[in-house]
């Protein structure tokens, strides 16, 4: 009876990490998906798009050390021999697809193709966790990675473009794409070793070290001095990159890196949210299909059920 009751206990709190970890990873989208507020702001203060990255990651890094010298100092201690998978998380990901992602919107003059392409991160991630992480495709990814696709596509009107795409254009976008998903790559090897504050830090502290420079945001530094752009970099990296970070790892610790990322794309469906109620933006029919599609994908993976 004793061996019962513990097997119903541990079935409990298996279920309970289980929804505890998932609302991490999809708050952590909603968080990503309100960035064009500040956003907006500081492009109307006059940054460029990659002078807004750099102030997102280094802001990022500053509160992330405040913070662990706050709480634990310990959590700066990382081995050497580490390094290169936070450069991963830093480089390969954070920077590398911001850099692609605001190359491609260069290149097309739009949004739309750039960023259903960001969001073939999942396709990557799970192509990738097959080979690196031995996870199974099961019929229900498939599925859901199917919707979530065909969802994108409509929330970000790529089926209704008659625009004609450069290769350029779509390299750079697969590139932002692949960048995106390298996070949950680089990231499962991490959070079993550090916590995520420590993992969190160390990927915009390295990050800050090569956007700066890229960037070259000291051209502009004078227009960081306003009140505006003090509280909109702060908000910036504090709402939408400090806390959604620490729940997309926190998170990472027990989900699949596949269905993380397919989680986190409710960031589209926010960001369809913001446009509309403070930019004006239209909402179609296709939008709406577009966007319980993404949904619909969220719950199937969130289902309790053997896979299919």
């Amino acid at each position: 009876m004793t061996i019962i009751c513990n097997e119903i206990k541990n079935k409990k709190y298996k279920g309970a990490d289980i929804i505890k970890n998932s609302v991490c990873i999809i708050v952590a989208g909603i968080l990503w998906g309100i960035i064009s507020l500040f956003v907006r702001v500081l492009q109307e203060i006059g940054f460029n798009s990659m002078e807004i990255v750099c102030i997102r990651v280094t802001i990022s890094a500053i509160l992330m050390v405040l913070l662990i010298l706050v709480k634990d100092k310990s959590k700066l201690k990382i081995k050497i021999k580490d390094i290169p998978l936070f450069i991963g998380t830093g480089v390969c990901s954070i920077v590398f697809f911001n850099l692609c992602y605001f190359e491609a919107i260069n290149v097309i003059g739009g949004s739309s193709l750039p960023a259903l392409l960001l969001y073939t991160a999942p396709i990557f991630v799970m192509i990738i966790s097959l080979f690196l992480f031995k996870e199974k495709i099961t019929k229900k990814k498939i599925i859901s990675l199917i919707m979530t696709f065909v969802g994108l596509m409509l929330v970000t009107g790529v089926l209704s473009s008659s625009d004609n795409i450069s290769y350029k254009a779509v390299l750079l976008g697969l590139g932002a794409g692949l960048g995106y998903a390298l996070y949950s790559i680089f990231g499962k090897y991490l959070v079993d070793k550090y916590d995520s504050l420590t993992i969190t830090a160390y990927t915009f502290i390295i990050a800050s070290v090569f956007a700066i420079p890229i960037s070259k945001i000291t051209n502009n530094i004078s227009l960081m001095f306003s009140f505006k752009a003090i509280i909109s970099g702060i908000a910036l990296a504090l709402i939408c990159t400090v806390l959604p970070f620490l729940l997309y790892t926190i998170g990472l610790k027990k989900t699949e890196a596949g269905k993380a990322a397919v989680f986190a794309t409710i960031e589209p469906f926010v960001a369809a949210i913001v446009g509309l109620l403070f930019f004006n933006e239209s909402l179609t029919i296709e939008k709406i299909v577009g966007m319980l599609l993404i949904l619909s994908a969220i719950i199937i993976l969130n289902l309790n059920k053997k896979n299919i």
